[in-house]
Parts: C-alpha cells; sequence; structure tokens
C-alpha cells in the first residue's frame, strides 16, 4: 500500500498538462501546490484493485487516462458496475473529507498513468482549504449522480443500448479509438451471459459502427453508436461538463 513512495514527487512548480488528471489541472494554484508535494506517479495496471469495499481508503488515484470502474458487489459474488472514472475524476477522493471506508471495489479496466497520494496527507491538506474540500464535495455529488444514473439504467434499459453506453464512456476516457477489454469482462460489468455481449458485438461489427478483436473493441462510429444507446450517456456527460465548469 505504500508504493507511492518509489515514485519521484510531482514538480510543484508545474501544472499538471491539458491531457492528464482534469481535477489536478483545474485545481486554483495555492491548493495545487498543497496537493503537490504529496502526490507521485504511478501506473495502473488492467486488473489491478484499487480499494475493496468496507476496507480503509490507503491512497486516492487522480487517473491521467485509462479506466477504473466503481464495482457493487452481489451477495452471489457478482460484481455489477456503477460508474466509470477516467482522467476527468479521482479514485477515493471522499477521504479527503474524512471517509474512511471504501463503499465499493474499485478496479482498473483499462491501464493508464495516475497520480496518487495517501489518503490521510489529503485529509490533512484538505481541513485547512475551503476551496478543496467544496470541490471534494463537488465531485462526490456528481459521482453520486453517476451511481443513481447508472442505477436506473442497469435496471430500465436493455442490454444492448447498456452495452453501447458503457463502450461510449469508456471510450471517452482513452487516448485513441480502441478500448482494450474483453467480451467477458463486459458481460461482467452488465450482470448478463457472455453470449450475449457476443451477439450484440457482431450486431455492431456488421454494422459498422464497431470493430472487434481479441481482448480490444475498436469504435469505428461514435455517432452511430450512440444512437444505439440510451438517453443517460448524454446524461452522464452531463455531469462531467458541470464538475469542470
Amino acid at each position: 500500500m505504500a508504493d507511492w513512495i518509489a515514485h519521484p514527487p510531482v514538480d510543484v512548480s508545474r501544472r499538471p498538462p491539458s491531457g492528464r488528471n482534469r481535477l489536478l489541472a483545474n485545481l486554483p494554484e495555492p491548493d495545487f501546490a498543497a496537493l503537490a508535494p504529496h502526490l507521485s506517479e504511478t501506473t495502473l495496471d488492467r486488473g489491478r484493485m484499487l480499494h475493496e469495499a468496507g476496507q480503509p481508503i490507503e491512497t486516492v488515484y487522480f487517473p491521467h487516462g485509462g479506466l477504473v470502474s466503481l464495482l457493487a458487489l452481489l451477495p452471489d459474488g457478482h460484481a455489477v458496475d456503477t460508474a466509470a472514472i477516467g482522467r476527468e475524476g479521482a479514485v477515493g477522493l471522499s477521504a479527503g473529507l474524512g471517509a474512511e471506508l471504501a463503499p465499493g471495489r474499485a478496479v482498473v479496466q483499462v491501464a493508464g498513468r495516475a497520480a496518487q497520494m495517501p489518503a490521510a496527507r489529503l485529509a490533512e491538506v484538505a481541513d485547512g482549504r475551503k476551496g478543496l474540500r467544496e470541490m471534494i464535495a463537488r465531485y462526490d455529488d456528481m459521482l453520486l449522480a453517476h451511481v443513481q444514473q447508472a442505477a436506473a439504467c442497469n435496471t430500465v434499459h436493455h442490454v444492448p443500448q447498456r452495452l453501447c453506453r458503457w463502450l461510449l464512456c469508456a471510450h471517452d476516457r482513452v487516448d485513441g479509438d480502441t478500448v482494450e477489454l474483453t467480451q467477458e469482462f463486459l458481460s461482467g460489468l452488465l450482470g448478463v451471459q457472455r453470449t450475449t455481449v457476443t451477439t450484440i458485438c457482431r450486431v455492431l461489427q456488421a454494422d459498422g459502427i464497431v470493430d472487434v478483436r481479441r481482448g480490444r473493441i475498436q469504435i469505428r462510429n461514435p455517432a452511430a453508436l450512440e444512437r444505439r444507446s440510451c438517453g443517460c450517456y448524454r446524461v452522464l456527460c452531463d455531469l462531467r461538463r458541470q464538475l469542470t465548469a
């Protein structure tokens, strides 16, 4: 849990580039300067579990790219996707307001780089900075709205719409048009059989919307994919824009 020590700290004199984590890039200079000495760089490898439900939040992650899924655990052992986090957000940020335990499982689905810092340090820094605390509270509100929208979507909308919505959300958070994931992984996220995902992907590929290869899906026509998705995708996009407005 202390692998942050092995990485060099972030240069306090430099702001994150525009292509990196949006929360850090949009922080007022004094707040970023207060966080920077405690930030370090890390690689988020695919499949890495960042937090487990009900366990202490020890590290906060600010992705520069890639994709982290927040998963709700079911009694039978299955885990269903409730939110996707990329460079627009952070994992474990509520620790800055005193949260001690992770509400759900956080797993890296698409690899990428991230800045990280000990949760205890974030809480210490945020304690004396109103602007930073307000940013964390605003992000937590957005994330809660995201989870609620995803829960409604998972309950009401058909699997093909949900799959298209998830692919669009993943596409928004990665560099390029290729999302590295398997159909088996998608079936687990959506709580359906793999054969169901395979059938949907075949239809999308036949229509020229995606190109499916082993372990990856290339989005060839995002506009057409959005037309196949439910309206929840646009709602989630609006939530992300509100965060950085």
